[in-house]
């Protein structure tokens, strides 16, 4: 009898998951179209497709084309790519840019492709960092130098690999404006070349749905932020602590988002898809190997906590292995109860533009999240800390300086 309670309740749980992810889906859309000028009204968040330039602006609101916008990437050794995302940045319509890419101690071609582009185009301006302060890492140095020579009324901070769509800061703006928010962040799409790094990015984008709706329906202690595209405004950058606030801190686009909602600002998110295309984590292992510097900064380095998680998910697994051996009505109903999570990796998969049979495997992710946690706590706590970027940033340190 309690076996079955016990199965019975593990199915419940994950239906319970499945219609969470169902119900949060109301706010997790993708960032609004432009219309014409004759177009129809703006957007909500929730609601139709469309935001209107023209309807939007109001007679007590600035036109975007008035806007200046900093645009931040610290960079280092992205000489495949850094070419093509800077282009992508200077071809953005309908905003005022001021692009900023600081170059931190590249080693490769990188600093010789950022001189040839910075003299193509006066708008590019390039920081070269050749050592690293004692208490900063890497790129939340390079984020902080790249911000202090800002000039815009917004500053973009994003990343060295993601490609932007022509239109997508004029975009955000026009939903900043219409939302009256000081942050906009988009979670990007990615170049998946597998079946099973889409699932991932799909069970990924899953796990997000609490803290979509969260903000976008503007919950007390919602906050959210994602390194690909963090757009905020200037002075709410500056009255937040910004990266000086961050300068320990690994998931510092997520404390960015934190750090603003302290400060009494709002944000709104979007799913980035195709209008922010990262070219990283092409396959699972990509995604493990990535996340393995993340995923125990995102506990706050909380042993106890990385632990019970991940003992309450191994015992969950267990659960549905001996309901799947056992036969029994109960055990194949626990078993089979992960499935329902395709429903709503199927709906992601439509919004972002991907064919839905990528949902199928998404379930099947769940271990495979479950390795990537634990090799982040194995490889951190072996190490002493973690490398990035070529520098080695010991625990005790990162504990000490990181934002909670």
């Amino acid at each position: 009898m309690w076996w079955n309670l016990i199965l019975y309740t593990t199915a419940a749980l994950f239906l319970a998951m499945t219609l969470a992810a169902l119900w949060n889906f109301q706010w997790m859309r993708r960032l609004p179209i432009l219309t014409g000028s004759a177009g129809v009204s703006p957007a909500s968040v929730t609601g139709s497709a469309g935001i209107s330039p023209a309807s939007d602006a109001g007679s007590a609101s600035v036109s975007p084309a008035a806007i200046r916008c900093s645009v931040v990437i610290a960079g280092r050794n992205e000489a495949s790519r850094i070419e093509q995302t800077i282009r992508c940045l200077l071809a953005q319509r309908g905003v005022a840019i001021q692009l900023i890419v600081v170059d931190d101690r590249s080693t490769d071609q990188t600093p010789a492709i950022l001189r040839q582009l910075a003299a193509e185009d006066a708008r590019l301006k390039v920081i070269r960092v050749d050592a690293l302060p004692d208490g900063w890492l890497g790129k939340c140095h390079a984020c902080h130098v790249g911000a202090s020579t800002a000039t815009g009324d917004w500053i973009l901070f994003t990343d060295a690999d993601c490609w932007l769509k022509p239109d997508v800061i004029l975009r955000a703006l026009l939903v900043a404006q219409r939302e009256q928010v000081a942050h906009v962040t988009l979670a990007p799409g990615t170049v998946a070349v597998t079946l099973g790094a889409k699932a991932w990015h799909l069970m990924f984008l899953i796990s997000l749905a609490n803290w979509f709706s969260g903000v976008n329906r503007d919950r007390p202690k919602a906050h959210l932020g994602i390194g690909a595209f963090n757009l905020v405004r200037a002075d709410a950058y500056r009255q937040c602590g910004g990266y000086q606030a961050l300068r320990l801190t690994v998931v510092d686009d997520i404390k960015l988002g934190l750090l603003l909602r302290r400060a009494g600002h709002r944000t709104r998110g979007f799913l980035g898809a195709q209008d922010v295309e990262c070219h990283w984590g092409a396959t699972v292992a990509d995604m493990v190997r990535i996340m393995e510097k993340n995923y125990f900064a995102v506990l706050d380095y909380r042993l106890g906590l990385a632990l019970a998680g991940s003992l309450f998910t191994l015992v969950i697994l267990g659960i549905l292995t001996a309901g799947l051996v056992g036969q029994t009505t109960a055990g194949l109903i626990a078993a089979l109860s992960p499935l329902t999570l395709i429903l709503p990796a199927a709906i992601l998969a439509r919004r972002i533009g991907w064919n839905w049979t990528s949902a199928i495997l998404a379930p099947f992710m769940l271990p495979v999240f479950l390795y990537a946690l634990l090799n982040s706590i194995y490889a951190t706590l072996r190490h002493g800390g973690i490398r990035w970027r070529d520098t080695f940033y010991p625990l005790a340190t990162l504990r000490a300086g990181n934002v909670q």
